[in-house]
């Protein structure tokens, strides 16, 4: 069952902010998933659901997670609304204790950040082993500060995709990085300025 802290954390926070009506999908996601044959995708982390609804649109049978019991009621609700009821199924989970069960084509995990304590190398060696052979875990981490980060530290040190690899420790001769860089974007934040940031992008492919 998910700690009372973080759904609470997770909750007030969803709770502060109006309800997005047209959540929009991670630029990353998008240019990375178009390129893939849909399937079953597994959303670790989905927030407003901006990225379930995308893939659910193109296709995908979409397993939505978050710890957040409000970011959960607010995905059904804009699935069902958009007629993707049968394709997204968004579910409460604490992802620091087990997944959705199922095997996935796709497992998301799009800027899996907290201020909270989460030990993310568990979290995604375990969705590593959910893929179906030729599946791929994507994550997209922040790899600078942008002007409306909540974290302002200059000193903050972001690892980079290679030890993102390492630290979550798989076999080789079961999976294999297909990407791990850095890149530029210009990014618009919640105030509508704009900003270059990075963002730090790992794929793994499991190949058998």
């Amino acid at each position: 069952m998910p700690t009372t802290d973080a759904v609470t954390y997770w909750n007030d926070l969803y709770l502060s902010r109006p309800a997005a009506t047209t959540p929009q999908p991670n630029v990353r996601l998008t240019e990375i998933a178009t390129h893939l044959p849909a399937g079953d995708a597994l959303d670790l982390g989905c927030g407003n659901g901006g990225d379930a609804l995308w893939l659910a649109g193109q296709g995908w049978r979409v397993t939505a997670t978050d710890v957040s019991t409000v970011a959960v009621e607010r995905l059904a609700t804009l699935a069902g609304a958009r007629g993707l009821a049968d394709q997204v199924v968004a579910v409460q989970c604490d992802l620091s204790g087990s997944l959705p069960h199922g095997q996935f084509d796709l497992i998301s995990a799009q800027y899996l950040h907290t201020t909270l304590d989460l030990d993310r190398a568990p979290i995604l060696r375990s969705a590593a082993h959910a893929l179906r052979p030729q599946g791929r875990l994507l994550v997209v981490d922040h790899g600078s500060i942008a002007p409306w980060s909540w974290n302002q530290d200059p000193g903050v040190r972001f690892p980079s995709p290679q030890e993102v690899a390492e630290d979550i420790g798989l076999d080789s001769a079961t999976w294999t990085v297909e990407r791990a860089d850095a890149s530029r974007r210009i990014a618009t934040g919640p105030d509508g300025s704009t900003a270059e940031v990075t963002d730090h992008i790992l794929i793994i492919r499991r190949t058998a």
